[in-house]
């Protein structure tokens, strides 16, 4: 995660919150007093985002001192120190609600990803997350993907080619989309192609695509699915997206598939409950 480019990303954070300034804090507390306080879980999970909350805190106040007491990726109990601040009072408690916001989310999200790779274990099925992000927050997002033990899918638009049921449309259908993007593609980009039903499957498998996703596709029809493309071919991956969830995704990974898409991990995770409390 290239922090440089989350400065503009955090700089419309605190004007959005901060505006003109923190009336309450300013004409409650005197300047210049120093306070310890520490960042606490409230609940199990995985934490994601130090560095963010970090920086948040340092640009209200350079003078803040940000000690991170576990690292990005750990799993934390309920009631651990995450962090302990020292520094001017004024800086730490107007930062804190929106160093907690990001905290929170990016924590949230590795959270919900670690449970659904550690429910596809065994099986080599992989996690992955999708586009289906916050405006504005994707590279934070998928990196709490990461930290909690998933995969990153392509980034946006421009750096992988996945040919989906509207694309498939206007083209006028599978092999006829295939055979467009394979004329312009640049070197090294994988090309991955979207079927609803086993017709599709079948009509894929005999064209050169790299990935071939069962989308919205049932349990029974997964499992045939994965028979089609295995019989014709053993090195096409295999992704599955839509309907996916914590009380069916052991079961989609023992049907042999490569990779398990979910939107879930950032378009509607549950925040981690942390807090700031003052020593």
């Amino acid at each position: 995660m290239n922090l440089l480019e989350l400065e503009p990303l955090l700089d419309m954070a605190i004007s959005e919150d901060i505006g003109k300034g923190d009336l309450t804090t300013t004409l409650c507390l005197p300047p210049k007093l120093i306070i310890e306080a520490q960042i606490i879980a409230q609940e199990e999970g995985i934490i994601a985002g130090l560095e963010v909350a970090e920086l948040v805190f340092k640009k209200i106040n350079k003078g803040v001192e940000f000690e991170e007491k576990v690292s990005d990726g750990t799993r934390v109990k309920k009631d651990e120190v995450v962090a302990d601040i020292v520094g001017d009072a004024q800086g730490i408690l107007s930062a804190e609600r929106i160093a907690l916001n990001f905290l929170q989310r990016l924590s949230g999200i590795a959270s919900i990803t670690a449970k659904f790779v550690e429910a596809v274990k065994p099986y080599p099925a992989k996690i992955y997350d999708t586009r289906k992000t916050t405006p504005g927050l994707r590279l934070l997002e998928k990196y709490a993907v990461k930290m909690g033990g998933g995969t990153n899918h392509r980034f946006g638009l421009y750096d992988g080619i996945l040919i989906k049921d509207n694309h498939i449309k206007v083209a006028g259908g599978i092999s006829q989309a295939v055979r467009q993007v394979r004329q312009g593609l640049p070197a090294g980009i994988k090309v991955e192609v979207e079927t609803a039903n086993l017709d599709e499957v079948k009509e894929a498998v005999n064209l050169d695509v790299d990935i071939i996703m069962l989308d919205n596709m049932s349990l029974e029809m997964i499992k045939e699915a994965v028979e089609i493309i295995r019989a014709g071919k053993n090195d096409t991956l295999i992704e599955i997206s839509g309907g996916v969830n914590l009380e069916n995704v052991h079961q989609l990974a023992a049907t042999g598939v490569d990779i398990i898409s979910i939107g879930a991990l950032t378009h509607s995770p549950k925040a981690l409950d942390l807090s700031l409390e003052i020593k």
